[in-house]
């Protein structure tokens, strides 16, 4: 089995791209010899910044930016993210950017050109044509493929070029150097947004996938290709003919190895260093000055000594851009890893366990049968969005819904791949369906003319009743489910059926089950005679999965198990697959206290002390879903690694417990309503029989006010069958 890519290859570089970027701005062998200097700074180091384009390109534009899968909801989050920053960055720099005198005598069009194009200060020029870049990226991908934009953006870094390195072939050129004179104009240079970032941000979403097939050819690639880059430095150097040094004819060359040889260094994730390059990137001019000015103020006698050494004076910014970049790393990490509402009930994800799930799972489908998640309803109470992206990770591209709403929630979180909707879509939601690529289900043919009404084409999946009686067309009604395929704005894509008792044992259920199978796929055999195509077919879900992985067809829509738990006991037989529960629900110990015996406690003092008894009171409650059917000892939590049964009745918010068998419990420890804590365990399914209903029921009834948060991964998930999708499926860095 493959396993999953790491991007550690990637980490480590952006952290020497950082110190590169840092050698620009210090020349560290102006000292000793200036043509070692120019090679350092002016060649090698103009490989970090198309780099980080690169790495954006492939984690935030790749696979949302191209395609039919188009997706520009996580880029344009993203894009407001960086916004942000670059304005914070802009307000940093303003003090320095004054002493320096950056901005005097600033007209409305040079602000406009240093806030555009040049930035405000000199090394925050990257953040608008970053911008920029992906904006024009973007443009592109609406209206032509990944090679078309590569093309193009590769044509403007031409232009680019020569209003850079190669100026001097072109500035005694009449018309031509006029109208690089005029772009001068609107912008400094031309290794900005417009030239220099688009190519590279398509390079890194092209070269997504590349790298792990010939590491050795990558690595002489590049060596060779870089070596030609020094040449073409030095030589442009020496005829004097640049006019910037920023873009290079083999400076793309050279990146497409190097990103390559990268990719194949099958190196653990070093998520700190993606944090601090970014930091050292931002911070290390701050650092530059105030090195200097420490020196000339406190140690003047030093100054020659340190400061007017390059190479010192380059170690002593790395030094402090980094330890400063560390520092704003863990405090950031810090504030994000605050929240006040775990600080009283929330829910743990084991996305490990989902993916055992995952593969396991579908280790039990045919050849040809892909997995649909059932992810309705806040993905059973585990959060819809996180579950979805994980599963996107895993390969994952298809999903089903039971609402409109819940679609557009998964779309405007950048969850990619078909989403159809179970249910009913009032006519006044039909251009949401469009509008985010949402695959609606016919409930009966009046349903399909309303579609057809709507007057633009509307995907389409067909619900056929094969014995449930809840929605869907009758199986016996051909004619009828024919004339569907006759209506020009309802594009026909698939065609599903729902096994009502596909998880039962008892010998007319599994009678009933055959027959709705054997019925549903008569009616395929029977339109596909008319010469009618029904598109993907889907059957069985959870049970069906289990039990009758005959009738799996193109999709599988799983839901329970996906989520390693069963609804009841009894009606799913998982003793073939590994299934591993996914949710832990947690509230915290607010207060402890004692009663005497014959005093109540909590609403209607339902509970009463028959001895000397010791309560605490739990940060959850029935606003939470905590069901209220689990009051009065029905229903226990796990504090210290043993059981405490509810005492009286479940309130609103808060839940009183008998915790005089566990006398060491004290105020903010864990209370494990759903979960392990020590050698004790409650799962999903012993609540829902304490309550009296399923698992579906309790876990579905999870509230939004609880925090649904991801469990650090310990291992690496084991399982069933790895997809092709899987193994090319990639984590966002």
């Amino acid at each position: 089995m493959e396993t999953k890519r790491n991007y550690g290859g990637l980490d480590v570089f952006k952290m020497i791209a950082a110190y590169l970027v840092v050698a620009i701005h210090t020349s560290p062998l102006e000292s000793f010899h200036a043509d070692a200097d120019f090679f350092l700074t002016r060649v090698l180091a103009r490989l970090a910044v198309p780099f980080f384009f690169m790495v954006t390109g492939q984690f935030v534009l790749s696979g949302r930016v191209w395609g039919k899968d188009r997706d520009l909801a996580p880029v344009r989050r993203y894009l407001k993210k960086i916004i942000l920053l670059y304005l914070a960055a802009v307000v940093l720099y303003l003090p320095l950017g004054v002493y320096a005198g950056h901005y005097e005598n600033l007209t409305p069009g040079a602000l406009a050109r240093l806030i555009c194009f040049d930035g405000t200060f000199y090394h925050l020029w990257y953040f608008p044509a970053l911008i920029l870049g992906i904006l024009i990226v973007c443009l592109l991908g609406r209206f032509c493929g990944i090679y078309a934009s590569l093309a193009v953006s590769a044509l403007l870094y031409v232009i680019g070029l020569l209003g850079d390195s190669y100026w001097g072939l072109i500035a005694d050129v009449p018309g031509i150097s006029d109208a690089y004179e005029l772009g001068f104009r609107l912008f400094s240079y031309t290794r900005n947004g417009l030239f220099l970032a688009p190519l590279f941000l398509v390079m890194g979403a092209w070269l997504r996938e590349g790298g792990r097939e010939k590491p050795i050819a990558d690595g002489v690639g590049f060596l060779v290709s870089f070596a030609l880059m020094t040449v073409e430095g030095l030589t442009l150097h020496y005829f004097d003919l640049q006019r910037h040094d920023s873009m290079y004819v083999l400076l793309p060359v050279c990146l497409f190895f190097l990103y390559r040889l990268l990719l194949s260094w099958d190196k653990k994730a070093v998520g700190v260093c993606r944090a601090v390059s970014t930091w050292i990137y931002l911070l290390h001019p701050a650092v530059i000055a105030a090195v200097h000015l420490f020196h000339k103020l406190v140690f003047s006698r030093l100054h020659v000594a340190l400061t007017d050494n390059s190479l010192v004076r380059y170690l002593e910014v790395c030094v402090i851009s980094t330890a400063a970049a560390l520092a704003v790393a863990a405090v950031l990490s810090g504030l994000r890893r605050v929240s006040f509402e775990r600080d009283r009930a929330w829910i743990e994800l084991d996305m490990g366990a989902l993916e055992q799930n995952v593969r396991a799972i579908q280790g039990l489908l045919p050849e040809g049968c892909r997995l649909m998640p059932a992810v309705k309803a806040e993905g059973y109470g585990h959060g819809a969005v996180l579950i979805s992206k994980e599963l996107n990770r895993l390969g994952v591209k298809a999903f089903c819904v039971a609402s409109v709403s819940e679609g557009v929630q998964l779309r405007k979180a950048g969850i990619k791949g078909e989403i159809l909707i179970l249910g009913y879509t009032h006519p006044r939601q039909f251009g949401l369906l469009r509008r985010y690529r949402l695959i609606q289900t016919v409930v009966d043919e009046s349903y399909a003319e309303e579609l057809h009404r709507y007057g633009r084409p509307v995907r389409a999946h067909i619900a056929v009743d094969t014995g449930m009686h809840r929605i869907g067309i009758p199986c016996d009604r051909t004619d009828e489910i024919a004339r569907l395929f006759q209506w020009k704005n309802v594009k026909i894509e698939g065609m599903f059926t729902h096994l009502c008792v596909s998880d039962g044992a008892q010998s007319r259920q599994r009678e009933f089950t055959k027959a709705q199978g054997a019925a549903f796929f008569q009616l395929v055999k029977r339109l596909e005679e008319r010469g009618l195509d029904c598109g993907k077919k889907h059957l069985v879900a959870s049970g069906g999965i289990l039990n009758y992985p005959e009738f799996a067809a193109d999709y599988a829509r799983v839901g329970i198990i996906l989520y390693g738990v069963r609804s009841a006991s009894g009606d799913l037989d998982c003793a073939g697959i590994a299934l591993k529960p996914v949710l832990s629900l947690k509230a915290r110990v607010a207060s402890v206290r004692e009663i005497a015996p014959g005093e109540g406690a909590g609403y209607g003092l339902a509970f009463v002390a028959k001895r000397p008894t010791r309560l605490a009171t739990i940060t959850i409650g029935y606003a939470d879903g905590l069901s209220r059917l689990l009051s009065g000892g029905k229903g226990q939590v796990l504090i210290r690694g043993r059981r405490a049964p509810i005492a009286g009745r479940v309130c609103m918010d808060q839940t009183i417990v008998d915790v005089t068998e566990i006398p060491e419990v004290r105020q903010g420890d864990v209370a494990v309503l759903i979960g392990r804590s020590g050698n004790e365990t409650l799962t999903a399914l012993d609540m829902a029989e304490a309550a009296g209903t399923i698992t579906n029921d309790i876990l579905t009834g999870l509230g939004p006010r609880l925090t649904r948060t991801v469990k650090p991964r310990t291992r690496r998930a084991t399982g069933g069958k790895e997809t092709k999708a899987q193994k090319e499926a990639s984590p966002e860095s």
